[in-house]
């Protein structure tokens, strides 16, 4: 019988397909790019846990890619013996294998004893993460380790970076021993269960749902959704669908959205059905022009693009936080007559402060901000303000003049095309068809950004890295750009601006 690793048992439990796929059709495998983040963020986290937890500087590292499972074993059972702590010790047993982040030497009544710690990237204990604590435990126990006690180490994201690489503080832990330990039995029927699902000739039958963002995004979702009976007009694109709404769509199967009884419908969710079916966009011009009526030029259109880290890289940030690197200001002194600003720093140097100030001098003292989905774009400057005393009141002051386009855009205008979203990214080409992100080379949405930032610090090729100078401009102009083509498309007064390219 082979092993299962943990995380397959996990997979198990998330859904028996993805376990089964994960063994026999691997190939069909398209992880997400925000998978990937994280998984990147896991690694810079135990990176940080292995300089925490080696005190001493006498821990041993088994490195699995490079020596082998046969040797990662027989130098765990070496290093156990030695009794200094041990990062990604592995064991085999009950026909599971994990790896332990950290395993450090104890002395309980007279006998070496061990305690684990599981690093996760997270800033919360989820209770899948109990699920891991369960199987990690078991596993040991199981191939003989004396296991005393178990922790959670997470991040703490009020913790503020004091620089130099001093990173105590970063994680705390949280002890699970009783919780992991009591669930032995629960953890063998999963590993039975997973056996008996691997060993099955074809795959389980499961449809999508829930479970398949739960507590993971899935990456064979792309997969099992092709094997199903494709809407034409999918529940899906009906937004914010309310725990009744989806109660019934599950009870009843229903997956096509002229199914959907109009009376569990909310307002936006009807005009979307409407829309939808009819293949007419709802426009209401006046509405949406009264909404806008009190705001005449001079006007700013603001877009930042941020950075974060769940390892912080700059004295004065804390772990995740959203770290503005990037702006794009186009401003309309009077219809007719429009600037553009823009600032980005790419030196890898704490971009905040000549951020704040530039922004400052780019929007002026006068006139509406519009932004879309202003809650961002407020935060961050809350967060500046904070930083910078000095700059607060003006950066503060910007926050007054920010008008938020998205619930005036949800409120009176929505586009077949759109499919359910009023991000700016289905708006604008529904609005301008000839106008869409796809237009753009190589960076086309906000996590493209952050890979394209990350990227450009650390490259050390100049025609590289001015690629992804032009790539990340082009962007974030795009986005002001299309604040501005929103905003002439319901505003009439504004009707005769200039178009931009």
């Amino acid at each position: 019988m082979r092993n299962l690793s943990k995380s397959k048992i996990l997979a198990y439990l998330q859904c028996p397909k993805r376990l089964w796929l994960e063994v026999h059709r691997r190939t069909l495998l398209e992880d997400s790019a925000a998978t990937k983040a994280s998984y990147a963020s896991g690694h810079q986290v135990g990176e940080i846990a292995q300089r925490l937890y080696d005190v001493e500087g006498d821990a041993t590292l088994i490195d699995w890619e490079a020596e082998g499972f046969a040797a990662g074993f027989a130098r765990t059972r070496e290093a156990i013996q030695l009794g200094a702590p041990v990062f990604e010790a592995g064991f085999q047993a009950e026909g599971a294998l994990s790896l332990a982040d950290v395993l450090l030497p104890l002395e309980v009544g007279g006998e070496r004893a061990w305690r684990m710690v599981e690093v996760k990237s997270s800033t919360s204990i989820k209770d899948y993460h109990l699920a891991d604590a369960a199987v990690q435990s078991y596993v040991a126990k199981s191939a003989g380790v004396p296991l005393a006690g178990l922790a959670l180490a997470r991040v703490d994201s009020s913790w503020v970076y004091p620089g130099g690489g001093d990173y105590r503080g970063l994680l705390v832990e949280e002890d699970v021993t009783e919780r992991a330990l009591s669930r032995e039995d629960e953890v063998r029927g999963w590993i039975e269960s997973a056996h008996r699902t691997v060993a099955e000739p074809s795959e389980p039958e499961r449809r999508t749902g829930k479970h398949c963002h739960e507590p993971y995004d899935c990456g064979f979702l792309k997969y099992c959704q092709s094997q199903e009976p494709q809407a034409e007009h999918p529940v899906d694109w009906l937004p914010r669908r309310s725990g009744k709404l989806k109660q019934h769509l599950a009870a009843n199967g229903i997956t096509e959205m002229r199914d959907v009884p109009d009376e569990l419908l909310n307002a936006t969710q009807q005009r979307v059905k409407t829309a939808t079916l009819s293949g007419e966009p709802y426009f209401d011009r006046e509405g949406a022009a009264r909404a806008l009526s009190r705001y005449t030029p001079p006007a700013c259109f603001m877009d930042f693009e941020t950075i974060m880290f769940a390892v912080p890289i700059w004295a004065g940030t804390r772990p995740y936080q959203q770290i503005p690197f990037q702006f794009s200001v186009h401003r309309m002194e009077q219809p007719g007559e429009l600037g553009h600003y823009e600032f980005l720093d790419l030196s890898g140097n704490d971009p905040s402060e000549p951020f704040a100030r530039a922004l400052i001098a780019a929007c002026g003292k006068q006139g509406p901000i519009f932004v879309y989905n202003a809650g961002f774009e407020t935060a961050r400057l809350r967060e500046l303000a904070e930083r910078f005393p000095e700059m607060a009141d003006d950066l503060l002051a910007l926050n007054e003049r920010v008008v938020d386009l998205l619930p005036i855009a949800q409120t009176h205008y929505y586009h077949p095309s759109q499919k359910g979203s009023w991000s700016i990214k289905a708006v604008l080409p529904a609005m301008y068809p000839e106008e869409g992100y796809d237009q753009l080379d190589g960076v086309k949405d906000g996590g493209m950004a952050m890979e394209a930032y990350i990227s450009a610090i650390t490259e050390a090729c100049p025609a590289t890295k001015a690629a992804l100078h032009r790539e990340l401009l082009a962007y974030c102009e795009k986005d002001t750009y299309a604040l501005l083509q929103i905003t002439i498309k319901i505003m009439s007064a504004w009707k005769k601006s200039p178009r931009i390219g």
